[in-house]
């Protein structure tokens, strides 16, 4: 069996790869709340953490796993990370800027869609993350 980036080179000889859509905008359909982000961990942070949509990868990790799926449903062959704010300049904004808790965050981002992933490619057609 090929390896994951030869495998990738193979699909985009025979034609386009499709990347999944934005994370936001899905997001935003479920109308979280400030308790949704902050869930039970964050409970007492002294931050406001609505709009934090990285950190839903550690108090939502199942809308997160959701959305991947669904892309994969939808036809992607690839999905992103949900990490477009999981670095310490972004996070700081919400207090949340050290950098061993950065390293969990995009940890479990990058879990969850491999696990999203690795369910869909059960029928035969590898995804990437």
């Amino acid at each position: 069996m090929p390896n994951s980036a030869d495998a990738l080179r193979t699909l985009l000889t025979r034609r386009i790869a499709i990347l999944d859509g934005g994370m936001g905008t899905v997001l935003q359909q479920h109308h979280l709340q400030e308790e949704d982000f902050r869930g039970d961990r964050f409970a007492d942070h002294a931050s406001l953490l609505g709009g934090n949509n990285d950190l839903l990868c550690l108090t939502q990790p199942g809308i997160i796993r959701d959305v991947h799926t669904a892309y994969f449903a939808a036809g992607a062959d690839i999905v992103e990370t949900n990490t477009f704010n999981a670095t310490t300049l972004s996070q700081a904004e919400y207090g949340l800027d050290d950098a061993d808790f950065i390293r969990e965050l995009n940890v479990a981002a990058a879990r969850l869609a491999r696990s999203a992933a690795d369910d869909a490619a059960q029928d035969g057609q590898q995804r990437w993350v």
